[in-house]
């Protein structure tokens, strides 16, 4: 009796535990949320009043400082001058409250208030909502320019959904990143290392990479072993996405591309196909992330026929933004001189 009470009692705890758990995070979160409303409510006061109260900006900088002096006297450090402009920038970006999302914290609204492009803010916000990203996965997104290298080879209607609807994941292209970003590894630059220590390190810092990886990944196994007439051979890193339901195969590479390592990536890809496939999964991606990627090897291989075989450079370090946009521009001029020849021009 006791025996199957004890069974019976843990489920109800379970049950009930789970309940409670439920609650404390709606309160969290409608709490959370009702202060971003009431930023946001004190950003739409500052911007009416200063609109009908006079255009010189000496009017907008005084209403500030003498609300910031009353305000935290009354309700503490929260409504300093700096929070103040904050607020009130908040409602300029965000002039629509009704599209404010109750997942995202005032924290969170901040960060988003450093992105100067509206569509790439827009990017930002869908995808925190829609991946539960903390503040500090948020502000690393935003630091790689997820947006940028995501929006890359899309045409512009395609571009405009990223910022409406967030990152699609319907083809394998559109799981595919150009370049990715490894910094968190904390590798430095000139520093000597192995393809067996990359592995090895992107392993312990694997949460940092699937955040990378993007949607949907999730880690099957390392060195995985497949036999073919005997030998043996070992593929760097094995995933499964299951938003498209396919094994995605990846094979790291230190320095220049070859065509021996697309050779090789398509062999791995095949015996997946043959192998380990099951039904009801759709067909195998393989990538290989290297330092340099040679756009001509590229272009003469079967990198270039198959829909399934990609080759990504890979960074160590957090590029600036300049440099990391001078990039992404190149690899688009890239692009479309290929779609040029592509089409007789």
């Amino acid at each position: 009796m006791d025996e199957i009470l004890s069974r019976d009692f843990e489920s109800i705890y379970s049950e009930v535990r789970h309940v409670i758990e439920n609650a404390r995070d709606s309160i969290y979160r409608n709490i959370n949320f009702n202060m971003v409303l009431a930023y946001w409510n004190i950003g739409k006061i500052i911007v009416e009043e200063e609109q009908k109260g006079s255009n010189r900006a000496e009017y907008g900088t005084y209403l500030l400082k003498l609300l910031a002096e009353r305000l935290t006297d009354e309700f503490g450090r929260g409504f300093t001058l700096t929070n103040l402009r904050y607020m009130r920038q908040f409602y300029f970006a965000f002039p629509i409250h009704h599209a404010l999302r109750d997942e995202l914290s005032w924290t969170h609204y901040r960060l988003l208030l450093k992105v100067g492009k509206e569509d790439a803010r827009s990017f930002y916000l869908v995808e925190t909502a829609k991946n539960k990203w903390s503040t500090r996965e948020l502000e690393r997104q935003m630091d790689s320019l997820l947006y940028e290298r995501l929006a890359l080879s899309k045409d512009p209607a395609e571009v405009k959904k990223l910022s409406t609807q967030g990152q699609l994941i319907k083809t394998s292209k559109d799981l595919i990143k150009d370049p990715y970003i490894l910094e968190f590894l904390g590798i430095k630059q000139q520093q000597n290392f192995l393809e067996k220590d990359l592995e090895d390190l992107l392993i312990s810092r694997l949460q940092e990479f699937l955040l990378e990886l993007g949607a949907g990944f999730a880690f099957v196994d390392r060195q995985k072993r497949i036999t073919v007439d005997g030998d043996h051979y070992y593929i760097d890193l094995v995933f499964y996405n299951y938003i498209l339901k396919c094994f995605v195969l990846i094979d790291l590479k230190l320095g220049k591309l070859t065509h021996q390592d697309i050779g090789q990536i398509d062999f791995y890809v095949r015996y997946f196909e043959k192998e380990e496939k099951q039904p009801g999964d759709n067909p195998t991606i393989g990538l290989i992330l290297c330092s340099n990627k040679n756009e001509a090897m590229v272009k003469y291989t079967l990198l270039n026929e198959s829909k399934n075989l990609f080759a990504s450079k890979y960074k160590l370090y957090l590029p600036s933004e300049e440099e990391l946009k001078k990039e992404l521009t190149r690899e688009r001029e890239l692009i479309e001189q290929e779609k040029r020849l592509a089409n007789g021009e």
